[in-house]
């Protein structure tokens, strides 16, 4: 360790002989960082190139997949872990780029996700108890997110929220003001009270 404590020693082999690797914490942290940014792009290329691999193996992790859906453990984490991690990154790499269009498509999919997940609170207790539950669920997130024209996110989008939410904007948008002044109300009695508090200490 250096005099601001800042640097850690590790242990290497290379070529049967031991030798020491100094890192700093700076080094350590762009490491830890591009590790993880890398081993996620090596699973997304490895998913986007399974079309070069065998029918054989593909059918089979989908099968086994679902297999595991209807009767694994944690099928409900890893069904959620499938309908965000993918969706996430892509958001993120979405925001980073200077096309519109990508945003569009996944601020589509999270409003769909956001409403799903809405509606799943109040069913869930009845429907979680059918064995094919997480795998239904799980193929309905696949289908939201695919990149095709044809998607959930889209389909459900233009179908069912869109026009909702176009027929009944003005209502919406009254009472968010009202909830948003109710809010700001608050907050200032708040501030109020904790200043009188503050004073008559």
């Amino acid at each position: 360790m250096d005099a601001a404590g800042t640097s850690t020693v590790t242990n290497e082999v290379t070529d049967g002989k031991l030798r020491k690797k100094t890192r700093t914490k700076k080094q350590k942290s762009a490491f830890s960082l591009a590790g993880i940014t890398g081993m996620v792009q090596d699973f997304l290329a490895w998913i986007l190139s399974s079309r070069k691999r065998t029918k054989k193996s593909l059918t089979g992790g989908v099968v086994l997949l679902s297999l595991y859906l209807v009767f694994g453990y944690g099928a409900q984490l890893i069904c959620n872990c499938i309908g965000f991690i993918y969706p996430a990154y892509c958001s993120i790499k979405a925001l980073e780029s200077p096309r519109k269009e990508d945003d569009t498509k996944w601020l589509t999919y999270w409003v769909v996700f956001a409403l799903f997940s809405v509606c799943e609170f109040f069913s869930d207790l009845l429907l979680s108890w059918f064995p094919f539950y997480w795998l239904a669920k799980c193929m309905f997130l696949v289908w939201c997110f695919l990149p095709m024209s044809w998607n959930g996110s889209d389909v459900i989008y233009n179908r069912i929220i869109r026009p909702a939410f176009i027929k009944h904007q003005k209502e919406i948008d009254t009472v968010m003001g009202k909830v948003a002044d109710k809010v700001n109300e608050l907050a200032d009695t708040a501030t109020k009270v904790a200043a009188d508090a503050v004073k008559s200490d």
